[in-house]
């Protein structure tokens, strides 16, 4: 098992970088594929057509989000934590991902800086 942290610079506030990771409707809009999500701690999420589930297990409005995400197998929870903080730049979006399986690590640590992060970057750039 391994774990990820990595901090990226988002070009908008908190606010509508927490909306546009925990609102279903934004999520389509970022990542082009329907999403489940909900603010409900114990909840199940999915993202980009199932490649990522999970459930969700914490929300600090604007600030924080805790989930657990799904790897077959798995003995020991893979849990992702994102903190939002205020930025003179917009937001510093610090990601955290632990226990994730030696063989996803390279697929996981890519789509979160090619896919997940820049998603978001490219989105608030563009509006």
């Amino acid at each position: 098992m391994k774990d990820f942290k990595k901090y990226y610079i988002i070009p908008a506030d908190p606010q509508d970088v927490y909306n546009a990771i925990t609102n279903p409707v934004t999520i389509q809009l970022w990542t082009g594929d329907p999403a489940v999500m909900s603010t409900v701690p114990g909840s199940e999420f999915s993202l980009w057509e199932d490649s990522i589930i999970g459930k969700n297990l914490e929300f600090e409005e604007n600030k924080k989000i805790v989930q657990q995400w799904y790897f077959d197998g798995q003995d020991e929870p893979s849990i992702v934590t994102i903190k939002l903080h205020p930025h003179d730049d917009g937001t510093s979006v610090e990601v955290r991902h632990t226990n994730i399986p030696d063989e996803a690590y390279t697929d996981i640590t890519e789509g979160w800086v090619d896919a997940y992060l820049s998603g978001l970057d490219d989105f608030f750039g563009s509006i």
